[in-house]
């Protein structure tokens, strides 16, 4: 088994922003993406402090959403310089990981 680094993406969404899909096509595009994953919360909370979560009685359009990805770290910036002008900054993080091939 071989090690091989790489750099983790994680980006923070709100459904009601209406930005995933649009992410996950130009993700698409990018040589060197090795694929993505959504996950939905459950419930969660920005800045402005208003809590988004889902119930049985009150299903929320606009939950929390995570975008995940990785790649070689080379690639990330190449993934990133190109989708930066989607993003807000304070809401993508990155971190070093090893990927088993």
């Amino acid at each position: 088994m071989n090690l091989i680094r790489v750099k983790v993406v994680r980006i923070y969404l709100s459904e009601g922003e209406g930005r995933l899909n649009h992410l996950l096509t130009e993700l698409k595009k990018i040589p060197g993406s090795r694929g993505a994953t959504v996950y939905r919360g459950i419930a969660g909370f920005g800045p402005s402090g208003l809590t988004h979560d889902a119930s049985i009685m009150d299903l929320s359009l606009d939950l929390p959403l995570v975008l995940e990805f990785f790649a070689e770290p080379e690639k990330i910036e190449l993934i990133l310089d190109r989708l930066k002008k989607d993003l807000q900054a304070e809401h993508v993080l990155t971190w070093t990981a090893e990927m088993m091939v």
